[in-house]
């Protein structure tokens, strides 16, 4: 397969915006309610924890290349249906998944990054967790389900038909 072609960079589309799409959809059904049993101390050393390892390679490659190639897909699209299927994507995606990352996402985990757990009270850590948790669900789900809405328009690009031009007379 060509990866300059359409149907390489959509494909390339295709498996980044899915491996965002997935990860959050997996963080969202499987940890955050297996992070929700922990106790308030053990629950924000893990978010600590996670929000380091997730700073790899692995997950900002994916990350960044789905908004960048949603994009060009989108002005590379010859056939008007799949590039009006892929700019909407490409709007889900910086709106729903990039800003609310980088805008509601990374400061509170930066704001938990920067307690000193080890010297709070129990009364304390109970305050930062119920400062934190909540919000950080309810931005994670918006990111999880534009991710996914995004991957579905790429898939629904991938599937669409080339319509032939018009020939005028």
């Amino acid at each position: 397969m060509d990866l300059c072609s359409m149907k390489g960079l959509l494909a390339l589309t295709a498996l980044f915006t899915g491996l965002i799409a997935g990860l959050f959809f997996a963080y969202s059904f499987s940890v955050v309610p297996g992070l929700g049993r922990l106790s308030d101390e053990a629950y924000l050393r893990a978010m600590q924890s996670i929000n380091r390892a997730i700073q790899n390679p692995f997950f900002f490659t994916p990350f960044f290349a789905a908004l960048l190639l949603l994009p060009l897909s989108a002005a590379r699209a010859g056939d008007a249906g799949k590039k009006r299927l892929l700019r909407a994507g490409a709007v889900v995606y910086t709106g729903g998944v990039m800003a609310v990352t980088i805008f509601g996402n990374v400061p509170l985990n930066n704001t938990v990054e920067a307690m000193q757990l080890q010297n709070m009270s129990l009364p304390e850590l109970r305050a930062q967790r119920l400062a934190f948790e909540d919000p950080w669900n309810r931005l994670n789900l918006v990111r999880t389900l534009c991710a996914s809405a995004a991957f579905t328009l790429v898939l629904l690009a991938c599937l669409r038909q080339q319509v032939p031009a018009r020939k005028s007379l």
